[in-house]
């Protein structure tokens, strides 16, 4: 029997840190959505010479279904907590029924 990843996990994730954005798709238009946003998420980096580079860059999880098609790179998005605008750089399936979206700043106050 599949386990529903987004029913019994994602969802209940999203409901409890979710917080609203404003999916701007490169084709034009907007779309409300839920997302969960982590302006400071940290990842290993492995150069060619093998050392380790951690780097800090804004994320935003969303889920599989809140978009009528994947996200993509140069997509924009607008997080009202931090009244900034996002561009998407990388779009990383998770496998478990979400995106995690990895960001650049594009505009803030």
């Amino acid at each position: 029997m599949p386990f529903d990843w987004e029913g019994l996990a994602a969802a209940p994730c999203m409901d409890a840190f979710g917080e609203p954005v404003t999916y701007l798709p490169s084709g034009g238009g907007s779309l409300p959505i839920e997302g969960i946003f982590d302006k400071a998420y940290s990842e290993l980096v492995i150069d060619e010479a093998g050392s380790g580079i951690t780097t800090v860059i804004p994320v935003l999880g969303i889920l599989l279904s809140a978009l009528p098609s994947s996200p993509r790179q140069g997509d924009k998005l607008q997080v009202a907590s931090v009244n900034t605008t996002y561009i998407v750089k990388e779009v990383r399936p998770d496998g478990h029924a979400m995106y995690k979206l990895m960001l650049n700043k594009v505009s803030s106050p």
